[in-house]
């Protein structure tokens, strides 16, 4: 080969190993930046602690009886927060009230199973929803200042795998499992466009060992949620399991055939799923 050749070829493989090492370089800070968030997030959420200044005070009594309303399932059908109290669900959400209700659930949660006694035959299983019972969406719904949903943005949320944990719902389902719970994990999420990237954001939010992620298959598509999530727990019941809890943060989570022995309803005044 002629020398000068050479030099040229030597040259053109240098210059593509440089970039091949950048786009390494760089995928590895967006890991990195990506476990980043979820360690703060979840330890702000774990304390209580607001990570934004919110606009309005969490002492407002319309908005306080109609998050009230919310969760008693009286109020149905809303699209989006009542303009007035946006700040009231931002103050709520963020500045340790939200992180406090959701600590008292888990703890009646665990109460409750701590009077079971798990058969040997390892069929006694708790239900879980995944969006705002075990990853949080605070950051998404916050920047839609609690807007409509948008399912082309929220899949672009979601397929980025950097929801934080909910750290009262995390130790929670390490103390079922560690009780010899069977836990599942049921979610509206698309299985063929957000399973992979939800699968390790359980991962790395503190969710790993459940038994199985079950997620909306093309065949559900475009039906409720209760009819989704009955006609999967009718499967569970089918194969043996004996539903013991059930554990969402919307009532549609909680309605419908076979729900279980006791629902658990999370609060959550960001969104309504009917």
């Amino acid at each position: 080969m002629h020398p000068t050749r050479s030099i040229h070829l030597a040259a053109a493989t240098t210059h593509l190993s440089d970039q091949q090492l950048h786009l390494m370089t760089r995928r590895s800070e967006a890991a990195a930046l990506a476990a980043l968030i979820l360690a703060l997030a979840a330890s702000l959420l774990a304390e209580g602690t607001p990570w934004f200044w919110p606009p309005a005070t969490g002492d407002d009594p319309y908005c306080l009886s109609w998050r009230v309303m919310v969760e008693a399932n009286n109020a149905k059908g809303w699209r989006t927060v009542p303009p007035p109290c946006v700040g009231y669900v931002w103050s709520y959400m963020g500045w340790g009230q939200y992180s406090r209700d959701v600590g008292s659930v888990a703890d009646q949660i665990s109460a409750y199973a701590a009077q079971l006694a798990p058969g040997a035959d390892g069929l006694d299983a708790w239900v879980f929803d995944v969006d705002d019972t075990c990853l949080s969406n605070l950051f998404y719904y916050q920047t839609k200042q609690f807007g409509a949903y948008d399912p082309v943005a929220f899949k672009a949320w979601a397929s980025r795998g950097i929801c934080p944990g909910i750290p009262a719902m995390a130790q929670l389902f390490q103390t079922l499992k560690g009780r010899g719970f069977r836990v599942f994990l049921l979610s509206g999420r698309s299985e063929q466009e957000l399973g992979s990237s939800t699968a390790s954001n359980l991962a790395a939010a503190g969710f790993a060992g459940y038994d199985r992620l079950i997620l909306r298959s093309a065949g559900y598509r475009g039906v409720s949620a209760v009819v989704f999530k009955s006609a999967m727990r009718r499967q569970l019941v089918e194969e043996g399991f004996r539903i013991r809890g059930n554990v969402g943060d919307q009532w549609s989570d909680l309605q419908g055939d076979l729900v279980g022995d006791r629902v658990f309803k999370v609060p959550n005044p960001m969104y309504f799923v009917p």
